[in-house]
């Protein structure tokens, strides 16, 4: 359809007169008339266009106007200077043109008519800059290039930044450049040549644009968001920008560079340099601390004259007024930044996309999202039109009566009192969805003054938390509602002692503080874990950045299992990319998120002490799963691959069961398949005893090395057969041999809780296969409770009990359970895991197997409660109030007190109840 055909609106022609005399200088119009007549009437500017470009304009009306568009911006080539300084401008008129009667028309959308003055720039850089490099490059001045590098501008790379890099420039906006190139093409000897010939070239080029002639200009060009600009020149080095941004780079420069694009020369290094420098940009922990940096940039705004008044309309600035453009951008850009780093779904450049987003993943309400991007339409709809009437760079509104008058024609709105409302009631909405976020704590707005904030900040003045000043400030502002908080805790000063504690071994504050000011309600959290859990408190001293999960995604949600949790691993190293070392790192990262969660979970009471443990063993998994494939294939890069089944990772002991708690450690063994003459064919070949013994040795390495982001888990290889003595790696044909001719009974009972983990499904099938029939294969039962019998024996006195408290170790602990548990399972052949299971497949009297039953519950709920709460036993007098209230609540118990008897109770039976069971089996 053509251009006349898809008008839908049109303006009200404030000045006929001129309307009319606009009209008598083109051809006629047609159905487009009306369209003509309001936008000449009301703008000198695009009337001076329509009369210059009649017969253009007459072509433009009767075609499409993409066509239109996409045809102005292909005639644009690079060539003589003069030549093509004049095409440029014919082609900044004709688009003015063809995007002002658009937009007025309502043929195009806010998004069509700013993508349009974006392509413009896009391909307006693009030109100059060749046609100022093509002689360059004709004469062999720039070293080591040619005129088969014009298309890439010879390493020149043009970032656009702000509205230009989001496709969103307005109608009379100047464009943020920044210009690179890259070094990497230019020996030492010659770089120095080369950039200075590129600092010419960008200088001739941005004035190949700007510069007003007698055809107009093009782009006002701007460059003074590169690296510190009063010192660094007008195209810098890529590796020099890297250094910079790396180094020195400031919160300003962040938000910038949220839409940041490349868009001419090398877009390849343009977008390499991005990606070099999204650390910077993206931080990986959610960054609460841009809040207060954007407020300090936002109050520098406001200082500016004529900006920053909110009791009237005239002259109000839309960009940077009250409620204004700018208020929604930094809106948006300040939430990209918190939550950016850990959700790649957020990095997108444009502020109504970026919106859409943020709703998306729940950091704003559905609403306001779209209650804001309307707003934002609507002011750059009216931004546009105050700069169409005199194409002046301006963001004013009018000032006096006239002015109102003109610009309500324009808009077609009935008069300036009905526009005036509008405007109104957009800034108040705009100011009233932006504030809470944006704006400073006004005085009274703060909390009341504690009389115990100055003792108790005086004696954390000392601590690396609080060395700045910043820090300080913000622990000064929060500390009333902070110490308020704790005083709901059963014990506070007890909780507060050990919220001290934690701050003690903070190593830096802001971060932190700034997310407790943000997300009060972790506040609240801080103070259950300080009144619960030393050890949960300690490592969130360690690891402050779990913290960033609890508002930083689904930490609620229903839990995804291993297999949602292996895809989330997966997807998340492959975003954040990089080296084998990376890998390992990110995938700690990641499982300190998942573990916290459970964690927090279990002290909240939202999960069970059988969730959890199903909860860490599925996170265990997840993580071999994911990082088995990783391991291989970083040990083949070295050693090459061998013939065979390949080798899969046998969970043992609570990982084979999944009673996995918050500091248990795996027991693995490896088994592998391959032919016993083979040699690995890599550049470093190993024959396959030694090749699968390195590998097991990259396994542990893997879990359990302390890294930047420290350790994933401790691994226990033991159970592996002929233990300690034997290899750490066992061929298939060699485990089954041992396992038929020579293993104890006890390491056959160990098999009643083999699983495979990760590795070739069809070796894993066939283990499973063999792991039935050998606990199938046991039809001697005395010997298997005879041997249970001499294994009690060893275990009492080897690993006796240690204290009312412990319930691991000793005559019916857990462990002592667990070995019957196994015993009744070899002596039934069943293949059942689950020691719950397990105790009801043997000859076990029903009533016996239910009170073992009930007592292995109660000794699972305190190994999960110790293991968090305390790293170990769950002795109350090493826990906080909190942590004895949990204790008594997983318990069902009224006091401590009565849970210590009922624990010596239960022991007491249990251990008879074993007694009686081995003694029979044994007969």
């Amino acid at each position: 359809m053509t251009l006349t055909d898809l008008i839908r609106r049109h303006p009200r022609p404030y000045e006929p007169e001129r309307a009319a005399d606009t009209l008598a200088k083109l051809p006629d119009p047609g159905a487009a008339r009306n369209l003509l007549e309001g936008v000449a009437g009301c703008s000198p500017y695009l009337a001076g266009l329509m009369t210059r470009e009649a017969a253009w304009l007459e072509q433009a009306l009767a075609a499409d106007p993409a066509t239109t568009l996409a045809q102005v911006l292909d005639a644009l080539e690079p060539g003589p200077a003069k030549e093509t300084g004049a095409a440029l401008r014919v082609a900044k008129r004709r688009v003015a043109l063809l995007a002002g009667l658009a937009d007025c028309g309502g043929v195009w959308d806010l998004a069509q008519v700013t993508g349009a003055l974006t392509r413009l720039s896009d391909r307006a850089v693009e030109v100059a800059l060749q046609t100022v490099l093509a002689p360059l490059l004709r004469a062999g001045k720039i070293p080591g290039q040619t005129e088969a590098d014009l298309a890439t501008c010879a390493g020149l790379t043009v970032l656009s930044m702000g509205k230009t890099g989001a496709r969103e420039l307005n109608y009379s906006s100047d464009i943020d450049l920044i210009v690179l190139f890259d070094d990497d093409r230019f020996s030492s000897a010659d770089l120095p040549e080369a950039r200075m010939q590129f600092i010419r070239a960008v200088r001739k080029a941005m004035a190949l644009l700007s510069d007003l002639t007698g055809e107009g200009y093009v782009f006002r060009t701007d460059l003074r968001l590169r690296p510190d600009p009063s010192v660094t020149p007008v195209a810098m080095a890529i590796s020099a920008a890297i250094r910079y941004y790396e180094s020195l780079g400031r919160t300003w420069e962040r938000a910038a560079f949220i839409k940041a694009r490349p868009s001419s020369g090398d877009l390849r290094a343009g977008r390499d340099f991005l990606q070099e420098i999204r650390p910077f940009i993206w931080r990986r922990h959610l960054d609460f601390a841009t809040i207060e940096e954007t407020q300090e940039m936002q109050a520098k705004i406001r200082s500016q004259k004529n900006t920053w008044d909110g009791t009237r309309l005239d002259g109000r600035n839309l960009k940077l007024g009250p409620g204004g453009i700018r208020e929604i951008e930094f809106f948006t850009q300040t939430r990209q930044m918190i939550a950016g780093g850990r959700d790649p779904s957020l990095r997108v450049r444009g502020t109504c996309s970026g919106l859409e987003r943020l709703a998306e993943a729940g950091w704003i309400p559905q609403e306001d999202a779209a209650a804001l991007a309307a707003r934002y339409r609507s002011l750059r709809s009216w931004e546009h039109r105050v700069q169409m009437i005199q194409d002046a760079q301006t963001h004013a509104l009018p000032r006096d009566a006239a002015g109102w008058d003109r610009l309500a024609a324009f808009l077609d709105r009935p008069d300036a009192a009905a526009l005036r409302a509008e405007m109104a009631q957009c800034f108040e909405t705009v100011q009233g969805l932006t504030a809470p976020l944006m704006l400073p704590r006004r005085a009274e707005e703060t909390a009341p003054a504690d009389p115990r904030a100055a003792e108790v900040a005086e004696r954390w003045h000392g601590f690396a938390a609080l060395r700045s000043d910043r820090a300080r400030a913000i622990l000064a502002r929060l500390l009333p509602d902070l110490l308020r908080r704790f005083e709901r805790a059963a014990k506070p000063e007890e909780a507060l002692l050990q919220f001290e504690r934690f701050l003690s071994r903070l190593p830096a504050g802001v971060q932190v503080f700034s997310l407790f000011e943000a997300n009060p309600h972790l506040i609240d959290l801080m103070v259950d874990i300080a009144s619960s859990s030393p050890v949960l408190a300690e490592y969130l001293s360690r690891n402050a950045q779990v913290l960033d999960a609890v508002i930083g995604g689904s930490f609620f949600a229903p839990w995804p299992g291993r297999a949602g949790l292996a895809a989330d691993l997966s997807e998340t190293l492959d975003q954040d990319g990089g080296d084998y070392e990376q890998i390992l790192d990110g995938t700690r990262r990641w499982h300190r998120e998942w573990r916290f969660r459970i964690g927090v979970h279990l002290l909240r009471g939202l999960i069970d002490a059988s969730e959890a443990a199903a909860q860490y063993s599925d996170l265990a998994e997840a993580v071999l799963e994911v990082l088995a494939p990783a391991v291989v294939a970083q040990f083949a890069e070295k050693h090459g691959h061998l013939p065979g089944g390949g080798a899969v990772l046998v969970g043992m002991g609570s990982l084979g069961a999944r009673s996995l708690a918050a500091s248990s450690d795996l027991d693995l063994i490896v088994i592998y398949d391959a032919p016993a003459e083979a040699v690995s064919d890599g550049a470093r070949a190993l024959d396959v005893r030694s090749y699968y013994a390195r590998l097991t040795k990259a396994f542990v390495t893997a879990l359990s090395a302390q890294m930047s982001e420290g350790t994933l888990y401790e691994v226990d290889m033991r159970l592996r057969p002929s233990g300690r003595q034997g290899p750490v790696a066992t061929s298939w044909s060699g485990f089954r041999r041992y396992q038929r001719e020579e293993a104890w009974t006890w390491e056959h009972m160990a098999l009643t809780r083999a699983r495979v983990i990760a590795g070739p499904q069809p070796l894993a099938e066939a283990f499973e296969t063999f792991r039935r029939e050998i606990v199938a294969g046991h039809a001697d039962r005395g010997r298997v409770f005879r041997d249970l019998a001499e294994m009690r024996e060893r275990l009492r006195t080897g690993k006796p009990q240690k204290g009312p408290w412990d319930t691991e170790n000793g005559p019916g602990g857990r462990q002592d359970i667990e070995l019957l548990a196994q015993a009744c399972a070899l002596v039934a052949g069943s293949a059942e895991r689950d020691p719950l299971l397990q105790l009801g497949t043997g000859d076990l009297a029903p009533e016996a197997a239910g009170r073992l039953g009930e007592q292995l519950r109660l000794w699972a709920v305190l190994k999960q409660a110790g293991r968090l709460l305390s790293g170990g036993r769950p002795d109350p007098s090493h826990l906080g109030q909190g942590g004895r209230d949990m204790l008594l609540r997983d318990t069902a118990m009224p006091d401590i007190g009565t849970l210590e008897a009922r624990i010596a109770e239960g022991r007491a039976a249990a251990a008879q109840l074993v007694d009686q069971a081995v003694r029979a089996g044994a007969d």
